[in-house]
């Protein structure tokens, strides 16, 4: 079994606004990136033994700031990615309304990061702990694998911890 702690990356002006990101490639806010050094101090005090991290700059840079406080690299994964919000990429919820949806499913999501830990898993087997920073909508994908329903959204920098054995999941907090 392999223990996961699913982080989401710090703010960014996006999120401040209300506005979804998906692959666009936002950076931290200096209030995202404090968010990420006060989440290096807390994870200073806890077993970790790998980084992982989406690709996106707002994951690449929180998983970095942790990364360097705790001497470990960061591994990138692309399938890590936020949902591909595709036409409703940097909308608001007003201006979804307005727009016809037309990007990847849910379903199609859920089944990328799903794989990806699968895979994460797999190198770190036994009792290993492992680090990863993704995407809001991306623990929700998770959440559901593991426990039938998603929890409201995760605030930023906020963590969510499950175990994943034989590519099965389990919520451990």
């Amino acid at each position: 079994m392999t223990t996961l702690l699913l982080v989401r990356h710090g703010e960014t002006d996006w999120n401040a606004e209300g506005r979804l990101q998906g692959h666009t490639d936002r950076p931290l806010t200096d209030y995202g990136r404090r968010q990420a050094q006060q989440l290096a101090e807390e994870l200073e005090r806890e077993e970790i033994d790998a980084i992982y991290s989406s690709d996106l700059a707002r994951a690449r840079e929180t998983a970095q700031i942790v990364g360097e406080r705790l001497a470990l690299p960061v591994e990138l994964d692309p399938e890590l990615r936020e949902k591909d919000w595709g036409t409703w990429e940097g909308l608001t919820a007003v201006e979804r309304d307005r727009v016809e949806f037309a990007g990847e499913s849910t379903e199609a999501h859920q089944e990328r990061m799903l794989r990806a830990l699968a895979r994460i898993s797999e190198r770190h087997p036994g009792d290993g702990r492992v680090l990863v920073v993704t995407h809001g909508g991306s623990m929700r994908r998770v959440q559901t694998a593991a426990m039938g329903l998603a929890l409201p959204v995760v605030e930023n920098c906020g963590r969510w911890l499950c175990a994943c054995e034989n590519g099965s999941f389990r919520a451990l907090d």
